[in-house]
């Protein structure tokens, strides 16, 4: 099948499906002409990568995890791969790290808001963990 296809049997965008190829999520076969043939398996994939980008990953993160994901109706009873339990474990932790930052953020704003004097609250000496970003960008200080 085309891209257009693959897009509208997944939901996807062409311009998305054509980032996982550049990101080496997705590697589809070429037609003498140069354009991109898809197959069954590809739909599967499609449908993991916007999974797991979804839940939060980036795709360099997803492209370590999928190679260990089994296709839909392959899994054999018993526990997944490790290496993808770790990898997946890993991303949790960083999620709720930066959910913890989120919220110690949050925080800083309703105290700065509720102030009867903002500007003290700005200027307050705050905790190293408080505004501090893991993505980069300005602390809030």
């Amino acid at each position: 099948m085309r891209i257009g296809e693959l897009a509208r049997r997944t939901g996807a965008t062409p311009r998305a499906l054509r980032y996982y190829e550049e990101q080496g999520l997705l590697t589809p076969e070429r037609r003498p002409s140069g354009y991109r043939e898809y197959g069954e398996r590809d739909v599967d994939t499609v449908h993991g990568i916007r999974t797991l980008l979804a839940a939060g990953l980036n795709s360099a993160a997803v492209a370590g995890i999928l190679p260990g994901l089994p296709r839909p109706g392959r899994r054999r009873p018993g526990p997944t791969c490790p290496e993808l339990l770790a990898g997946l474990g890993r991303e949790r932790e960083r999620i709720t790290r930066q959910m913890n930052e989120l919220a110690a953020a949050r925080a800083l704003l309703d105290d700065i808001m509720g102030a009867a004097a903002p500007s003290e609250v700005i200027r307050a000496p705050r905790p190293e963990s408080v505004g501090r970003r893991s993505v980069g960008g300005p602390s809030v200080r």
